[in-house]
């Protein structure tokens, strides 16, 4: 199966599933994406960040379940919340994946220390 120019199997899995995107996705959608970002570094997590704005202004609406603080960023998007016990909308820099990738990335040495100190 080919979507652009190349087999699927000539390609990573996130590769092929931003060129399933770009090449299958059209406007006026409702598209249900489960995860998009578990195959991608960070750098092609910002391309999948314009390809879903470009189906936004083509008039689609995108529901993601994610865990990554770069796709829940997405100017305007409403973050859904969900725990056993409830349903909210929250801001992206509220969600725990955010502080906790924040907090990595601010000081990985001192992360690290208390993660694998015996």
């Amino acid at each position: 199966m080919r979507y652009g120019n190349v087999s699927f199997h000539k390609q990573s899995h996130g590769e092929g599933f931003l060129s399933l995107i770009e090449n299958r996705f059209q406007g006026n959608g409702i598209y249900l994406m489960d995860e998009p970002e578990s195959a991608l570094s960070p750098s092609r997590q910002m391309s999948l960040l314009i390809d879903i704005d470009n189906l936004v202004k083509l008039n689609s609406q995108l529901i993601i379940a994610t865990h990554s603080p770069i796709l829940m960023s997405y100017p305007n998007s409403e973050v859904i919340y969900l725990t056993p016990d409830r349903i909210e909308k929250i801001n992206y820099k509220e969600t725990e994946n955010y502080k906790i990738t924040k907090q990595f990335i601010n000081n990985p040495e001192q992360m690290l220390k208390y993660l694998l100190e015996d």
